[in-house]
């Protein structure tokens, strides 16, 4: 009997919500994958599909045009791209974008944009990060000026996935006016027929190939009032931090479905390949790494698990999704490196699945805040 890895959170209803999901990954989006990695984005087709068939912000409220779902729905999606390093679609970073909207955007905001990003007319962007800055959220040097009749941008930002598909892009900024208002803010930019906003370069990653990543800059682009996320300035701290549970889990739900199909992948590859006369799986070293593995996965999956349960119920603190986070990303990197070992040199051959996981997977320590980051919140926590 093969060993199955069971989701404590799963139920009849969710198993049949998969199956439309892995039936539109399998049909749609893994067809295409291969000249996405070649030109570096998806392309929108693949994002209005997903829309139409209401696997985008599934667990956006039905009243703003949402499946009405929770983060179970979202997790099959993360999941079942993850098994198979599917990642020109990033979902999670469009889905973060809806939750700041759903969270903290006036209520015209929400009924805006909610319905536009869960159709997926609207592709989201986070603009945070920028050069020279990494984790530094305080480091941030775009700055949102105050106007008479709203605000003025004036930045660069750099790492943006979706950047370069992205509708509409939710960009951290400091602002400063002559009333006194300080801090980091948050505005909504739509970027068609947008004066002032310019895509960069696609950049050349090492792995992650068909996701688009792009530079975006803003040379005076002109944002009114009714942009400025939840209406009120220097409140984008605040909504950046409350938000972390949910992101960091992604990145941990995300980590071990990569490795249970990095697992499944490597166990029917070493049952195929022969050395010495026999199959490799026979070989006691190949045996007992695919132990540790399946082990690794196990254990993970029951703390992974509760974590979705507690994020479902409202009760998952920042410092337990951050070890979610932490340990995930870093065990998915021993994991798929260790597989990569068993396939031999075909495992550094990128025609091979198990290739591609291995560059997919070393950025998983460093996006969503690093490992180092994520160690001082949970030393915070202690």
């Amino acid at each position: 009997m093969s060993i199955q890895f069971r989701r404590s959170w799963s139920d009849p209803d969710l198993e049949q919500y998969r199956s439309t999901v892995v039936r539109f990954i399998e049909e749609q989006v893994a067809p295409e994958d291969e000249e996405a990695r070649k030109r570096g984005h998806v392309g929108h087709t693949l994002w209005r599909q997903a829309g139409d068939l209401g696997l985008l912000c599934a667990d956006i409220p039905e009243e703003y045009g949402g499946a009405g779902g929770d983060f179970r729905h979202e997790a099959v999606f993360y999941e079942e791209m993850a098994r198979r390093s599917l990642t020109g679609m990033n979902n999670s970073v469009h889905n973060i974008v809806a939750h700041y909207v759903l969270n903290h955007g006036t209520e015209d905001q929400k009924r805006k944009f909610l319905p536009r990003l869960i159709s997926g007319e609207l592709v989201g962007a986070i603009a945070m990060t920028e050069p020279g800055t990494g984790s530094d959220l305080k480091g941030i040097r775009t700055k949102a000026e105050r106007r008479r009749d709203g605000w003025s941008l004036q930045g660069a930002k750099t790492f943006i996935s979706n950047g370069y598909l992205a509708g509409l892009v939710l960009v951290v900024a400091a602002t400063t006016g002559g009333d006194g208002t300080r801090g980091k803010s948050i505005f909504l930019v739509e970027t068609l027929d947008c004066p002032g906003f310019r895509v960069g370069r696609l950049l050349d990653k090492v792995g992650l190939k068909a996701q688009d990543t792009a530079e975006l800059f803003f040379d005076d682009v002109q944002v009114g009032d009714d942009q400025l996320l939840g209406g009120r300035p220097g409140q984008g701290m605040r909504q950046l931090m409350s938000d972390l549970p949910y992101e960091r889990l992604i990145i941990g739900v995300m980590a071990l479905a990569a490795m249970e199909g990095a697992y499944e992948e490597t166990l029917a590859y070493v049952r195929e390949r022969r050395a010495f006369g026999e199959p490799i799986a026979n070989l006691q070293n190949t045996r007992f790494k695919l132990a540790e593995i399946a082990t690794e996965i196990q254990v993970g999956r029951a703390f992974v698990d509760r974590c979705v349960e507690d994020l479902v119920a409202g009760r998952l603190d920042t410092a337990t999704a951050s070890m979610a986070k932490l340990w995930g990303s870093e065990t998915q990197g021993r994991v798929v490196d260790a597989c990569v070992q068993m396939f031999g040199g075909y495992g550094y051959m990128n025609e091979y699945l198990i290739a591609r996981m291995y560059t997919d997977a070393r950025v998983q320590r460093i996006y969503g805040g690093t490992s180092e980051i994520m160690k001082e919140v949970i030393s915070r926590a202690l």
